[in-house]
């Protein structure tokens, strides 16, 4: 098979997918939808997680975690000590991260079903709030994430992964550009502290609470 054909099995593959969740609103066919099709292979999730430089012990929120594909990696890395909180509004997908929670012994995954305008942490605060693939479904994300600032810990930090726009980035309609997000994130009262460029689909930047 041509790279170009593989290509074009990505596309349409993720294509079916979001119309089946569209038309079914099942929980697995979303899973399925979110996690995608060779995701391991451009997501480079270990390298994700390690560029985070995550401490035993930290608190982390993970917005939009879906069917957890990050949430439980967050959650290796943080260690029993720490805690991740998988905050999501759909409540299939909370249900299904309980459940799979429980069933694989992650004590230290806590699954909130939050608002669209506020993902509802606990006060005590979070040292890294981070988010893949979610961004884009945000409505006012300056507001979203001024409102977030009062989650974050001193020293929190703020983690974007987002579909950039290049290649197939399921068609272009949940991209958004990686200025774009350090504009809004810098009016929102951040500062870039970091600008990651592996990934080849997506930028990765980390945010600050500006000082």
């Amino acid at each position: 098979m041509t790279s170009t054909s593989r290509a074009l099995r990505r596309i349409l593959g993720a294509s079916l997918a979001l119309a089946l969740t569209s038309l079914a609103g099942c929980t697995a066919v979303k899973r399925c939808a979110y996690e995608g099709f060779d995701r391991d292979d451009w997501q480079q999730p270990d390298r994700v997680v390690e560029s985070l430089a995550i401490e035993p012990g930290d608190r982390i929120a993970d917005l939009g975690a879906g069917g957890g594909y990050f949430t439980f990696r967050l959650a290796d890395a943080t260690g029993p000590t720490g805690t991740v909180y998988a905050a999501d509004v759909d409540e299939g997908m909370i249900g299904f991260l309980r459940d799979k929670a429980k069933q694989d012994g992650y004590a230290n995954v806590e699954a909130i079903l939050g608002e669209y305008h506020d993902p509802l942490l606990p006060e005590d605060g979070v040292d890294l709030i981070f988010s893949s693939n979610t961004y884009h479904h945000l409505e006012d994300r300056t507001a979203y994430f001024r409102n977030a600032r009062k989650y974050l810990r001193p020293g929190g930090r703020v983690a974007i992964v987002e579909f950039n726009g290049e290649g197939w980035s399921l068609l272009g309609r949940h991209a958004t550009p990686p200025e774009q997000i350090r504009s809004e994130l810098e009016a929102a009262g951040f500062q870039l502290a970091q600008d990651h460029d592996y990934l080849a689909k997506q930028s990765f930047q980390v945010f600050t609470i500006a000082e």
